[in-house]
């Protein structure tokens, strides 16, 4: 089971519907759970007959075998510190990336202390095996399952059977592609390339992604 803490913003809501499309039983999490299972039951009328449900952040966390941090930067270290011990021994896939707006600059990168976000969760989690992946992909387009995903993710981490499994969920939603991104240290210029799409996508009026090339 794949869980979804924050799961009912827009990033953890197509990330969980594209993977339930793909045959994954999914539970989103929420530090409200009836409004988890609100976002579960308006997911099922896009993906009839799929394995989804909602549940509290605690309860989600602690049923899952692979949690996905699909929240708000501001909410990563309460949020960790709380449930922790849920996580203990498990995978966590970090797909946050820390930004701020700011009215006339758009969007821009935040400084972490630990280097990323990532790494932070890492720390807050040092037995967990966390892997950073999905920051540069749109969560417009992963909500609409009709539409086909053209780009790259990559993936960093530090545990290596945990990045190819991660890599491997990447296959599951079309056209997706993982790339290895080498190490959790790798995970800062991922996260910040997010603001870099985000101002791209304002003055376009797009949904870009990134595609590596080469490999």
């Amino acid at each position: 089971m794949l869980a979804f803490l924050g799961g009912t913003g827009p990033e953890g809501r197509g990330l969980a519907l594209r993977l339930a499309l793909a045959g994954e039983e999914v539970i989103i999490g929420s530090r409200d759970a009836s409004r988890a299972a609100t976002a579960a039951q308006e997911l099922l009328q896009a993906a009839p007959g799929a394995r989804i449900q909602g549940a509290a952040n605690g309860e989600a966390a602690a049923t899952a075998q692979v949690t996905f941090l699909t929240f708000p930067y501001e909410g990563q270290r309460p949020t960790l510190e709380s449930l922790g011990d849920a996580l203990d021994g498990k995978v966590v896939v970090n797909v946050i990336a820390p930004m701020v707006f700011q009215r006339g600059r758009g969007a821009s990168a935040l400084e972490v202390e630990a280097g990323s976000a990532a790494q932070e969760a890492q720390e807050l989690l040092p037995n967990s095996q966390v892997v950073a992946a999905f920051q540069n992909v749109s969560a417009e387009e992963l909500q609409e399952p009709g539409t086909v995903m053209d780009g790259d993710v990559v993936v960093c981490s530090d545990h290596g059977e945990a990045k190819a499994l991660v890599m491997d969920l990447v296959r599951k939603i079309p056209d997706l592609r993982p790339v290895d991104g080498g190490g959790l240290a790798n995970a800062k210029y991922v996260e910040q390339i997010t603001p870099l799409l985000v101002n791209i996508n304002r003055i376009h009026k797009i949904h870009a992604g990134i595609r590596i090339v080469g490999v």
